[in-house]
């Protein structure tokens, strides 16, 4: 079974600012056949639902700030319904809603209500993770607290690999243990260890140094991570989409020759 495969937009994030159409053009032209959206570069919904329906790509999914969604879940989400959107996730949460904090109950309890409407405009509320959520409270990962308190009606998983491995665990058996729960999955790559500043790398931290010595974000296939047994594990797990995301280009390419290593990369082996 071969999957189909997005490109997480933030990936291409300069390109797209300059001109959408013509990225997601280029998207289709590298074999993706979807793409999942981090904003709407000064497009209105519908006129991005046209780009895509033009070129051919489903606007499978979008990762919206979670902030906008509490505040006004109904006008936001509406917007990703328009366009088509099957998915809409909860990104990433500022350090002040992250686990341990005194907010995240209230993070959690806000989830299961962005999810609610979510479902009445008929999509699917998914959490994406990074390596934070892996701090044990009561002995147990804060992520897997997460999708205990939230029904699974209400919130699926959306892992991202990367950050499965860097927060200790093995991508494809966590993915495992999310059986019919993880219809989209992150599939990104990277190598060396966990450091101080690999947020920097994603566009997050706003510290002065660019790259970490200690880490670094490659094209999928480039990197450590064992993407066959991911996709195998995926299958099994009920898996509907990868996507590709890869934040900040390395290895002396461009954010675009980067998606394209990592489509063929899929493609050699059976993607």
């Amino acid at each position: 079974m071969s999957f189909p495969v997005a490109i997480q937009l933030y990936s291409l994030r300069n390109d797209a600012k300059a001109n959408l159409y013509a990225t997601l053009k280029e998207v289709k032209k590298l074999g993706y056949d979807g793409v999942e959206f981090a904003g709407l570069y000064g497009h209105t919904a519908a006129e991005v639902r046209d780009m895509c329906r033009d070129i051919g790509l489903d606007p499978i999914s979008a990762h919206v700030p979670y902030k906008e969604m509490v505040e006004d879940p109904e006008a936001v989400l509406s917007q990703y319904a328009l366009i088509g959107c099957k998915y809409v996730a909860v990104p990433y949460l500022n350090e002040d809603l992250r686990p341990g904090t005194e907010k995240f109950p209230e993070v959690i309890e806000n989830v299961a209500k962005i999810g609610a409407v979510a479902k009445k405009l008929g999509m699917t509320l998914l959490y994406h993770n990074h390596d934070f959520e892996f701090v044990k409270l009561d002995g147990k990962y804060a992520l897997d607290i997460l999708y205990d308190e939230v029904p699974a009606d209400l919130l699926q998983t959306e892992l991202d690999t990367c950050w499965v491995n860097v927060g200790g665990e093995d991508p494809a058996n966590y993915l495992l243990k999310y059986s019919n729960r993880s219809p989209v999955v992150h599939l990104k790559d990277f190598e060396g260890e966990k450091s101080d500043d690999m947020y920097e790398l994603i566009g997050i931290d706003k510290k002065a140094s660019a790259k970490s010595a200690k880490f670094e974000l490659r094209p999928v296939g480039s990197g450590k991570q064992n993407f066959p047994a991911i996709l195998e594990a995926a299958k099994k797990a009920g898996t509907s989409w990868v996507v590709v995301e890869q934040d900040e280009a390395t290895m002396g390419l461009t954010p675009m020759e980067s998606a394209a290593k990592s489509r063929e990369y899929l493609k050699s082996i059976g993607n």
